[in-house]
């Protein structure tokens, strides 16, 4: 269903990253068309700007000259207002004049638009057009005749012109007799400005391109890392995961392609024991070693699985499966699954002391049927001497249990019957079980199922190294003790015994002398689950004597708080 919905809605509208690409290619374009007004209005200025200050260089130069100053002198007013005689205008004379020549080799030598000369009236004593000779320049020139240099932008007889004033002084004093006019046509500027903007323009067409390029390869990158999923799908994707991870009863962990713990739920934390934050390498997160062994197996198949293996984690016995998860050729890392199996193996432990008993009951009842057939043989032989000796033989023994000398030490019906079931099955192996002489319970087990199972291991263990061993006596020896409410079970075996040098291997998981190919999860679990359970009830569980020559192993288990205290 929500596959579906997924395709509809991509049918409807355009995909998530086709959006972002359209959108992030709008926002480079208005960011690069933004950026280029700016740049075309702050360097119009510029351009203007330095096209002035060079019409101010012209300008200046012109003015300094001692010719221009010096005739400029000769065409002023005089100081009580009226012209001097000589200095009367003659427009073919100002034409062939000094000033004249000064100012055409001014704008020759700068290529300049113009370059004007005026007396301290306004009136042209200089200027590219000779018949403008004598007039009144077209601009105001009040401002450079009071003194000032003036940058303007003005609209004159020659057309849109870049301008700059300068004061012309009279030789050796700081009176005005004129100005100078330098300029250049604003064409010339815009001609200017539109090629370092075409240059410009070029570059923010190149910037674009390598914007969108840079927003496909973005959207690119991110269609690979959602795995091409849309943002509702991957908002289904987490809900689902939510509802999945929480909701089901066994422990999940997810790891990256590089160990990294990305996904754990409270389960896998409950059953692990284990508490740590997202993302850190699983290393760090102090699991137990054979549940990383899985993981890593999983990871070595090349896309295979590993487990499913036993292991134990405090009183807690688990399964433990592990699968390297891919999609689309890509490595998307490894998921653990852990499930609880302590309930089941506990039910299996008494079903197995059941059926123990059971296998016992049946051989007890066809021996019990073959000693009745004795005695009706000897009765109806009228041997009844013979009949009262053998039947007083058979007092005593119980026709429903194995003789197990010493059990009446043992105050607990629930470790009675075990040990009874237990030395049916250890004599089926032939093999002999024995209570040590030191053997007393005086006190109700309160733990049947701690007790069983530590028990049980310690026992089957030790039946399977005397019925293994090359002894020729091949016997078990089972001593319990009480301590207040502490249980110290002893069990030593006729056996070949443990080397030394793996006194504490015995205990490690997954380590075992027996064959465990047709076991699921192997073998290697018992022990270390024993010395756990004890460690949990702050007992132990410890190899006391290896073997020699004369006996086996002897293994001592202590058990607190296992037993009713004493009224």
């Amino acid at each position: 269903m929500r596959f579906s919905r997924s395709i509809g809605w991509r049918g409807r509208r355009l995909r998530l990253r086709t959006q972002v690409l359209l959108l992030q290619s709008a926002v480079v374009a208005l960011a690069l068309t933004a950026a280029f007004g700016a740049f075309a209005y702050v360097n119009d200025q510029h351009v203007e700007r330095e096209y002035q200050l060079r019409a101010l260089g012209v300008a200046r130069t012109v003015a300094a000259n001692p010719v221009v100053r010096a005739q400029a002198a000769r065409y002023a007013v005089s100081g009580d207002g009226h012209r001097r005689a000589h200095a009367e205008r003659d427009v073919a004379a100002l034409a062939e004049g000094p000033v004249q020549a000064v100012a055409q080799a001014a704008r020759a030598r700068t290529g300049s638009l113009f370059v004007v000369v005026t007396d301290d009236r306004g009136l042209r004593l200089a200027h590219p057009q000779q018949s403008q000779l004598g007039r009144m320049v077209s601009t105001d020139p009040s401002r450079a005749l009071a003194g000032h240099e003036v940058l303007d932008h003005d609209h004159a007889h020659l057309g849109e012109e870049i301008v700059a004033k300068v004061p012309v002084y009279a030789p050796g004093s700081r009176r005005v007799v004129g100005e100078a006019n330098a300029g250049v046509a604003a064409s010339h500027v815009h001609d200017q400005v539109v090629r370092v903007l075409l240059g410009g323009l070029a570059c923010l067409a190149l910037a674009l391109l390598v914007g969108v390029l840079a927003s496909a390869a973005l959207a690119r990158r991110w269609r690979r890392l959602t795995l091409g999923l849309e943002p509702e799908e991957l908002v289904a994707l987490v809900q689902e995961q939510e509802a999945v991870l929480h909701g089901i009863g066994e422990g999940v962990l997810a790891l990256d392609a590089r160990e990294r713990v990305t996904v754990v739920n409270d389960e896998a934390r409950r059953l692990l024991a284990v508490d740590g934050p997202p993302g850190a390498p699983v290393s760090e997160w102090g699991l137990n070693p054979r549940v990383l062994a899985v993981a890593r197996a999983a990871r070595a198949d090349g896309g295979g699985g590993g487990g499913p293996v036993l292991t134990a984690a405090g009183e807690r016995l688990l399964v433990v499966t592990a699968r390297r998860v891919r999609r689309a050729d890509r490595d998307l890392g490894t998921l653990v699954t852990v499930k609880d199996r302590t309930d089941v193996e506990s039910l299996t432990r008494q079903l197995d002391a059941v059926q123990a008993m059971s296998s016992a009951l049946r051989a007890q009842r066809h021996e019990f049927s073959n000693r009745l057939h004795v005695v009706a043989g000897l009765v109806h032989g009228g041997h009844l001497t013979q009949a009262a000796r053998y039947l007083e033989e058979l007092t005593g023994t119980g026709s429903t249990s194995v003789s197990l000398p010493g059990l009446d030490a043992v105050d607990d019906d629930y470790l009675r019957t075990f040990l009874r079931a237990k030395a049916a099955q250890a004599r089926e192996k032939g093999v002999e079980l024995v209570l040590g002489e030191g053997t007393w319970v005086d006190s109700p087990v309160t733990e049947p199922v701690d007790v069983t199972t530590v028990l049980g291991n310690l026992l089957d263990n030790a039946v399977h190294a005397a019925g293994e061993g090359g002894r020729t006596a091949r016997r078990v020896e089972v001593e319990l003790m009480t301590q207040d409410t502490t249980l110290v079970i002893t069990v030593a075996d006729s056996g070949d015994g443990v080397p030394a040098d793996r006194a504490e291997t015995v205990f490690e998981e997954g380590f075992s002398t027996k064959e465990g190919g047709s076991v699921p999860g192997g073998r290697g679990v018992g022990l270390a689950l024993v010395r756990q359970i004890a460690r949990g009830r702050g007992g132990e569980v410890e190899l006391v004597a290896p073997g020699d020559d004369r006996c086996g192993a002897v293994f001592v288990a202590r058990l607190p708080h296992v037993l009713e205290e004493a009224r």
